[in-house]
């Protein structure tokens, strides 16, 4: 079982393998096909076909939308390869809706991890920023920056508490 602690040192280690924190760039440098799909509902999802690893991203999502989603893919790529390749894969429709479904706070915290460096998110929360204030001027999503925060006061920080939207995808 993977823990929040054991997805950010994970995040960690990709981030230090690669280089970027691009999402195009990092599934392509680990080999992990990317395909558009037209979805209707659902915004991504996670498959290994015969030892090949696929995400299927929604067509028309706004760019901000793309990588969040695409980094929660990865996530899952890096902590749950395992048993997607025994449950045939994954299907997501609501990336924020974690409610007690780990695996999807944990491909979330590694996406917040990605995404969202330590001290560009604690250099704005020092000046004053709020969660909404972080998210635009990181071009991220608020719910993301939330999570964040939260992980943040996981490790030791004490900020105040944010409220984020787990149904916000619907």
């Amino acid at each position: 079982m993977i823990k929040t602690e054991d997805a950010v040192r994970m995040a960690v280690k990709i981030l230090r393998r690669y280089g970027t924190r691009s999402p195009d760039r990092l599934a392509q440098e680990m080999g992990i096909i990317v395909m558009e799909r037209p979805f209707v509902k659902q915004k991504g999802a996670y498959k290994v076909i015969e030892r090949n690893r696929f995400i299927f991203i929604k067509e028309d999502l706004h760019p901000v939308m793309h990588d969040i989603v695409l980094l929660h893919e990865i996530g899952h790529d890096t902590l749950h390869r395992h048993e997607a390749v025994s449950t045939g894969g994954f299907q997501e429709f609501n990336i924020f809706d974690m409610g007690n479904r780990r695996m999807e706070y944990e491909a979330n915290i590694f996406a917040a991890q990605i995404s969202l460096p330590d001290d560009e998110i604690l250099e704005y929360i020092y000046q004053g920023y709020d969660v909404g204030q972080i998210a635009r001027a990181m071009d991220s999503d608020i719910n993301l920056v939330a999570l964040k925060v939260a992980e943040l006061n996981r490790q030791g920080y004490s900020f105040r508490s944010q409220e984020f939207r787990s149904d916000f995808l619907r």
